[in-house]
């Protein structure tokens, strides 16, 4: 299926065995909720989604799988991020302290510290994280 040229990227971590099992949840309706560093949307220069915008869920092999809609987004300490907004990111977590250590596994792994052009970053309780739910619209494959 052809996508609307102007239907940006939604990419969960890098392409991968990771990605691979992020996507698997959101199309199995297990993650409807995602949590990113605001650090790495101002060091690619993107614009944080909006509640309402469309983008098209990619796979590792670069291939757009479904249409997801934001419902909403918030920018918070990462101290402040809740057990719901945890438990719905879909990957099995049962504590914030569950979630928080394999999120900050990933935050301070080689190829994000490389986005960031900081081979030391490491975050903190108020490491500014952006909180974004969603939801499918629709499925590609």
């Amino acid at each position: 299926m052809t996508l609307p040229s102007d239907l940006p990227p939604f990419e969960l971590a890098f392409p991968g065995p990771l990605r691979d099992r992020l996507v698997a949840a959101v199309l199995s309706g297990a993650k409807t909720s995602t949590t990113g560093l605001l650090a790495a949307y101002e060091a690619e220069k993107e614009p944080l989604p909006r509640a309402g915008e469309r983008f098209a869920l990619i796979d590792s092999a670069g291939r757009p799988v479904a249409v997801v809609e934001t419902t909403e987004v918030r920018v918070l300490p990462l101290a402040e991020v809740g057990l719901r907004h945890a438990v719905d990111e879909g990957e099995g977590h049962t504590t914030v302290a569950q979630w928080r250590a394999v999120h900050e596994e990933f935050w301070h792994g080689a190829e994000l510290r490389e986005v960031l052009g900081d081979p030391a970053f490491t975050v903190g309780d108020d490491t500014p994280v952006v909180a974004e739910r969603f939801r499918v619209t629709e499925r590609l494959a």
